[in-house]
């Protein structure tokens, strides 16, 4: 456990700031059309929870990535 708290916490590399960054801005959209308080096809509520899943996955790798020595 100490370790990832190390890693969360170390630089993280320019490249997977730009991809967190992406991941948290895609997970805020699908969050949004998910939760919309208009009646959207199933479809589009279907491709947002799997934008959700798949936004939230590149997030949490993208913050444990940390500069090499």
């Amino acid at each position: 456990m100490n370790e990832i708290m190390n890693r969360v916490n170390a630089p993280t590399p320019k490249f997977f700031k730009k991809l967190r960054n992406i991941g948290l801005i895609l997970a805020t959209i699908s969050g949004t059309l998910a939760a919309a308080p208009v009646a959207l096809p199933a479809v589009i509520i279907k491709v947002a929870g799997y934008l959700a899943v798949a936004s939230g996955v590149a997030s949490a790798v993208s913050q444990t990535a940390v500069e090499g020595e």
